[in-house]
């Protein structure tokens, strides 16, 4: 079997043309043991291209390193475009795709130098939406405590079709990501589990961010988490609606529009290596 390794701002990806098929070529065992960076190829996650369907071009399906299936994946839609466009010998801007995911239908375009700009939809902000327990079902989740390692922690919660937590911090190069990381993510008021930001606010229209993800832990960059983080900024005070943040592994441009309240989040994605492996 063939496969595509891309990379946006360091997440990285195992890509399989998975288009004559529904139904993923590999289960999530065996992503696990492809995404091992010592036995096998070493990614984030696995990412298939499926036939379309509800009038989408094409599905998308995404096994992350420890075998968990996300709703979406903002860097791996990146990855998908172009490498949709390769597959196609259509690499050419302004192409776009309808990808249908499990949170719904998103819209990568090609833009010029390898970047590309996704259409990512609106967020959702309401308790039993994320799903949170932090408040109500139909209240927004915006500067409530949460008690972590005997800390507590202002949290904002946003679903971008996966659940996002974030909080605001001085300096996050000071975050213990590796131990904090997996007790936000299991904290049992979050019942799927939850990707977790730390934010540092360097200017209003400029951010800092370091991620734990859910189903991976720390990886370089999150596109889902760092729209996330710009809409959690408007809601708390923090940031504008048009921001750069900046990720361990790279800068992306996310905007919260007011006309029509969709994220908009632009950045690279490239392809590092092909092979074959089975």
């Amino acid at each position: 079997m063939e496969f595509t390794k891309y990379q946006g701002l360091g997440n990285d990806f195992i890509l399989v043309d998975n288009r004559q098929s529904p139904t993923p070529l590999l289960s999530p065992e065996e992503a696990v043991k492809l995404c091992d960076r010592h036995f096998g190829i070493g990614a984030d996650g696995v990412i298939f291209a499926l036939p379309g369907e509800e009038n989408s071009d094409y599905t998308m399906r995404i096994f992350n390193s420890d075998g968990s299936e996300p709703q979406m994946c903002g860097n791996g839609i990146r990855c998908l475009a172009r490498f949709l466009a390769k597959l196609e010998g259509t690499e050419t801007t302004g192409k776009s795709y309808r990808i249908h995911t499990l949170a719904g239908i998103i819209i990568p375009s090609l833009e010029a130098e390898g970047q590309v700009k996704v259409d990512m939809g609106t967020p959702f902000l309401l308790g039993k939406e994320i799903p949170t327990t932090l408040t109500p079902g139909e209240e927004k989740v915006i500067n409530q405590s949460l008690d972590v390692e005997n800390k507590s922690w202002s949290v904002t919660c946003v679903s971008m079709g996966n659940p996002h937590c974030i909080t605001f911090v001085e300096d996050v190069a000071k975050i213990p990501l590796e131990t904090i990381g997996p007790k936000f993510e299991h904290h049992p008021v979050f019942p799927e589990r939850t990707n977790t930001e730390f934010i540092e606010v360097v200017r209003r229209d400029y951010l800092k961010m370091r991620v734990w993800e859910r189903g991976a832990g720390i990886t370089l960059a999150c596109g889902t988490g760092a729209c996330a983080s710009v809409v959690a900024g408007v809601l708390t005070g923090n940031c504008d609606r048009l921001c750069t943040v900046e990720l361990p592994g790279g800068c992306l441009i996310i905007e919260w529009s007011q006309k029509d309240n969709r994220l908009y989040m632009t950045g690279p994605a490239e392809a590092v290596f092909t092979g074959v492996f089975g």
